[in-house]
């Protein structure tokens, strides 16, 4: 595989993990435009984010701690 290859693969790699995550988060109840802002972030755990909404916080307010 050359350099490119492998530059390219990494790329649809991530842009499947990306909607992936946006999905994910769009289940636990956010906009799709929030969802996909959180989804690109990886800095954001994805499991921690759920946790907030399925422990009651309001999603406005996980978004301000998140962001």
């Amino acid at each position: 595989m050359t350099a490119a290859e492998t530059i390219i693969t990494e790329q649809t790699e991530r842009e499947r993990i990306e909607l992936w995550r946006a999905q994910e988060l769009e289940r636990a109840g956010f906009r799709p435009g929030d969802a996909v802002e959180l989804a690109a972030r990886f800095d954001i755990d994805l499991h921690e984010t759920v946790g907030l909404i399925r422990s009651g916080c309001p999603h406005d307010v996980a978004l301000q701690i998140l962001l």
